[in-house]
């Protein structure tokens, strides 16, 4: 550190320390793409153009045997832009970075590296304190990255999945009301002339809602919005550029409502990480015969009493003679959209990760990309995860400015 000195208006000489900025080492990556063998899980985080941007970078990414065949990317598309392809899922493991679409799984943890990256969702329904003590043993860096926050300050990855599953699942109801499956009613979204359109209830004003609205009014049909937020009615009005019917959620109004829909979409925010319930089964049992309810919200327990979790293999059940589409991972259904859409947010992650030395270097640099990690070398990080199951929390800012 030199000295340098500058002159004050008593012209008295005084040091100044200067200092001087020290330029990050750029790393090379290596980067282990697996097979997803969770429920439903048909997406792949990295594209095959991604891949390339990172190869062509000198980064080595590996990836096992049909990962990315749930979304149409085959393994000679991964293999012709530099990827090493592998039949062994302990292989994929030996990478600096692992890279997944769906939580980690307890028999994945014996394939993984002392002080290993991993990025991949956290789902915390199903989240297990075993899971999380085999984890901290590893001392594994785990990021879960729909909680990485942009530069703006928004869930990239959270608002991209919120925008399929709005949008999927008005096309999702449209094609239940038909005759083609389950015997629906045979009723067209939008109408036609001299035929009245179909009423779709909405419950919840956020993204997904707001994507739901747009392609419901796009198609034609009569939209009802409800939430308890009049701020979010609001911006869910000004957002889509058309005045809809809105309104506060009272049970005695929304029970009048639901007997006229046609369509039902359940897409409340959790509070708490678990949905309100809002429609009881006495309001559903009130519905019209051959009805579509949508719970979007399913993921986090969602906001219809009669929901249950369905599959993708076995998306749909009747009660009370309405359709029950309660599916978690909607946006798994699009699988070749969404990669795409996760794969625009995590390739220049990883980009970043290489220009600023590594992994840490990034977590100590960006405060987006600290929100996503819950796990680091043995500490839980994550407030809500560890009063869940009774472990210490340590605030990673103290960690991070102890090793510095």
């Amino acid at each position: 550190m030199s000295v340098k000195t500058y002159i004050t208006p008593s012209l008295s000489y005084v040091p100044l320390a200067e200092t001087i900025e020290v330029i990050a080492k750029r790393e090379n990556l290596y980067i282990g793409i697996p097979k997803e063998d969770y429920f439903d899980e048909n997406r792949i985080v990295l594209t095959p153009e991604s891949v390339a941007v990172l190869v062509n970078n000198g980064h080595k990414v590996v990836i096992e045997h049909n990962a990315g065949i749930g979304s149409f990317f085959y393994d000679h598309d991964y293999s012709t832009v530099g990827a090493i392809i592998t039949y062994e899922k302990k292989e994929v493991y030996q990478a600096h970075i692992i890279v997944k679409s769906a939580p980690i799984l307890e028999q994945e943890i014996e394939w993984m590296q002392p002080n290993q990256v991993v990025f991949s969702p956290i789902h915390v329904p199903i989240l297990q304190a075993n899971l999380i003590e085999q984890l901290m043993q590893k001392r594994i860096i785990a990021i879960a990255f729909e909680s990485i926050k942009d530069d703006s300050g928004t869930y990239p990855i959270v608002r991209a999945m919120s925008e399929i599953a709005g949008s999927s699942s008005i096309l999702t109801a449209a094609r239940y009301l038909s005759n083609i499956e389950s015997n629906g009613k045979g009723i067209l979204l939008g109408g036609i002339s001299g035929v009245p359109p179909a009423n779709i209830v909405i419950l919840g004003a956020g993204v997904v809602a707001e994507f739901a609205a747009r392609t419901a009014m796009g198609l034609g049909a009569s939209v009802k919005i409800f939430d308890n937020s009049v701020y979010r009615l609001m911006r869910i009005q000004n957002n889509i550029g058309h005045r809809c019917f809105t309104s506060v959620i009272e049970p005695i109004l929304l029970s009048k409502e639901l007997k006229q829909a046609d369509v039902v979409i359940g897409a409340l925010k959790p509070k708490n990480g678990i949905t309100p319930m809002v429609v009881s089964e006495e309001m559903v049992s009130q519905m019209k015969q051959g009805s579509v309810i949508v719970d979007v919200s399913i993921d986090h327990g969602g906001c219809f009493e009669t929901s249950q979790i369905t599959s993708h293999e076995h998306p749909v059940y009747v009660k009370h003679d309405v359709i029950h589409y309660c599916v978690p991972n909607i946006a798994s259904g699009v699988a070749r959209t969404a990669s795409r859409a996760i794969s625009n947010v995590m390739m220049p992650i990883l980009m970043q990760c290489a220009d600023w030395g590594g992994v840490e270097a990034l977590i100590q640099s960006k405060t987006g990309i600290r929100s996503g990690v819950y796990l680091f070398k043995g500490c839980i990080t994550n407030a809500p995860i560890a009063k869940r199951f009774n472990f210490k929390y340590t605030d990673l800012d103290l960690l991070l400015a102890s090793q510095s």
